[in-house]
């Protein structure tokens, strides 16, 4: 049986190109822990800085703006929620699960100046959460005594 060399290398590819896609699948969705309420994955997250703002865009498809916690500490900005598994039917049969479901928390470390929740809004299946650098407080010299 003689099979085409084209058709090889098109499988080839197409095989290198699934495991990529679930290299990256797997770089993004990370078991956190154990339990019913614990954390199960995290939204991957794009980071940008500006001299006074940082911009964080959270990806979580498929989630109630409503169910998003998100918190600003010294330590950093955490942001959690839940998506649940939404079935078409009741009686529907799952051939395949691949955007994340569960509780999920992202913890994003922050350093440098203070910084403090400007605005937060969710568009598309995205979260988006600038952070503005708080104001420094003046310095007030102590009264001289003459």
């Amino acid at each position: 049986m003689k099979t085409d060399p084209q058709l090889g290398w098109m499988w080839a590819q197409a095989c290198e190109l699934l495991e990529q896609a679930e290299r990256l699948q797997r770089q993004y969705v990370r078991y956190i822990g154990p339990g019913a309420g614990a954390a199960v994955w995290e939204p991957p997250v794009d980071v940008q800085e500006s001299g006074e703002e940082v911009l964080l865009q959270f990806a979580m498809p498929g989630v109630d703006p409503g169910q998003i916690e998100v918190s600003l500490d010294s330590e950093g900005l955490t942001v959690s929620a839940l998506r649940p598994v939404r079935l078409a039917h009741r009686n529907a049969l799952i051939r395949r699960l691949e955007i994340p479901h569960g509780r999920f928390l992202r913890r994003i470390a922050l350093n440098g100046a203070p910084l403090r929740i400007a605005e937060s809004t969710y568009v598309n299946g995205c979260l988006e959460v600038r952070l503005a650098r708080a104001a420094r407080k003046a310095v007030t010299p102590p009264p001289t005594r003459e």
